[in-house]
């Protein structure tokens, strides 16, 4: 146990302290924060949802960065984990401005809307449940909704001071008469305008020159504005956190391990037998796939998917044995021997699995999805590799390993050119006569700008479908369509929220 672990009280659930009523400190920083907050909450907003996870989103995290580091100051940098969670953070915002795969940048999304809160609540200073245990998780989100939700006042106490004199007593009116003025002359210009046909021509250059700059801007102001309480009370919270409250959780006490150890028995007993038939296939060959009614390729491309689910349920099942079996008696050493045999079969499974896809990208090539195939089988093996430890060392923390082997893995697949790969390997088995065909529109629309260079190497002349609208397909030239995905990425580029260093690359190819 470190020294971070002894100043944790015992672990439990957290509550926050709270006061019955609320008085807001508002200093120098609040009032500078509260402006930028408005700006970040606009270029959230001109970014994310009106581009999705693009450069702009990049652009976006590196600003919040900013604001964290004005308001916060050192806080930033203070520990180990926050230095660790700002660079793998930063590194995931960099890849939506290096690469064009959509499945890419959903995910490394997905990935920043967990991982930014999880940040952002560990610089309040708090004394929190250590980052390895799964609670850590909930108790952070419960900081997280507290924070938005609970300080909505900070905001209007900081625009409209205490101290009720001079200048600051106007600010909240003149902005809230600005906007109701505004508002009121967007509802009534065009009333007025469709009552009466001259005053309709008199403010048309004017309605229209509005309607073309002002209307979108005033949208998204509106949209950052009610944005803006939200993420004020947030950074409020993590500069002036509120206390917590802990309830001593109770004891853990193991339970008999016979009953873990009869599940496990019977697990690595059908496994044993799955194996078992696993090896007639991979022996017998297509001729004995054919006799089950099976052709080679059905057999060869199943079992990832499967397999997920499969590993899961291991991992599941000996982790808990592990953590809450009695560690005394025979039941005991049963329940370690047995959940080394299921790490060990499952491992087996796996590198059936791998083996089998191997023998599918031998006959058909590479794929992005086989690609990742590939790379989920890696990351379950580290994972079933750190269970099987955990079953040597019972009190070795599984999930400490764990989350940065997830963390790491994840940024070494996005630093890797999948699309580039995918396409040079279908490029080069076509034009070797390897194979005979080539899915072009593949590699045309579904994969990323990356494949342009590839697509290249072909002949021109080559006829592929064509897809325009939804609705809209046909056939033309492999150049012609290459040249609407360069003119694609020339319009990606035009837009510094959708820029790409993929599609910058792209849209100079063919010049």
């Amino acid at each position: 146990m470190n020294e971070h672990e002894k100043a944790l009280p015992a672990g439990g659930p957290a509550k926050l302290t709270q006061n019955a009523v609320k008085i807001y400190v508002i200093s120098s920083r609040e009032r500078l924060l509260l402006p930028l907050a408005f700006c970040f909450c606009l270029l959230l907003v001109n970014t994310l949802l009106w581009s999705g996870p693009t450069a702009g989103l990049t652009a976006a995290v590196c600003v919040w960065y900013g604001l964290l580091g004005l308001y916060l100051g050192r806080t930033l940098l203070n520990t180990w984990e926050s230095r660790v969670l700002l660079a793998v953070n930063l590194a995931l915002a960099a890849t939506l401005a290096l690469g064009s795969n959509w499945y890419f940048r959903a995910w490394n999304l997905l990935a920043l809307l967990a991982l930014l809160p999880v940040h952002a609540i560990g610089l309040s200073g708090r004394q929190f449940l250590p980052w390895w245990r799964p609670s850590m998780l909930w108790e952070r989100l419960c900081l997280l909704l507290w924070g938005l939700f609970g300080h909505l006042g900070a905001a209007l106490a900081t625009a409209w001071p205490q101290k009720k004199d001079g200048a600051a007593r106007r600010v909240l009116p003149l902005l809230l008469g600005a906007a109701g003025a505004l508002a009121l002359l967007a509802v009534l210009v065009p009333v007025l305008a469709s009552a009466d046909a001259l005053f309709a021509a008199a403010t048309a250059d004017l309605r229209a020159f509005v309607s073309l700059h002002f209307t979108d801007a005033v949208w998204k102001a509106l949209l950052a504005s009610v944005m803006t309480p939200f993420l004020f009370g947030l950074l409020y919270s993590l500069r002036r956190p509120t206390p917590l409250k802990r309830t001593r959780a109770a004891a853990r006490g193991g339970v008999d391990g016979l009953g873990f150890a009869i599940v496990l028995a019977a697990v690595a007993a059908l496994y044993l037998l799955f194996l078992g038939v696993q090896s007639a296939g991979l022996s017998g060959g297509a001729e004995y796939l054919a006799q089950k009614g099976l052709s080679y390729a059905e057999w060869a491309r199943s079992g990832f998917f499967q397999m997920v689910g499969v590993t899961v349920v291991n991992l599941t099942l000996l982790l808990a044995a592990v953590q809450w079996s009695r560690r005394e008696g025979g039941a005991w050493r049963a329940v370690r021997l047995l959940s080394a045999l299921l790490t060990a079969e499952s491992l087996l499974l796996l590198l059936s699995a791998a083996w089998r896809m191997t023998l599918y990208v031998d006959v058909y090539g590479l794929s992005f999805k086989r690609c990742m195939t590939y790379w989920g089988m890696g990351m379950m093996a580290a994972f079933l590799l750190a269970a099987a430890w955990k079953v040597r060392r019972p009190d070795f923390r599984f999930c400490r390993v764990v989350f940065p082997l997830a963390l790491a893995g994840w940024l070494v697949i996005n630093c890797v050119p999948v699309d580039y790969l995918v396409a040079k390997d279908q490029v080069d088995r076509y034009l070797s006569g390897e194979s005979g065909v080539l899915d072009a529109e593949y590699l045309l629309y579904d994969l990323s700008y990356d494949t342009l260079s590839q697509l290249e190497r072909l002949d021109g002349d080559m006829v592929c479908t064509a897809y325009g609208d939804w609705d809209a397909i046909g056939t033309a030239r492999l150049s012609i369509l290459l040249e609407q995905r360069r003119q694609e990425a020339r319009t990606d580029c035009a837009d510094w929220r959708t820029w790409s260093l993929s599609a910058w690359l792209a849209s100079r190819g063919g010049a």
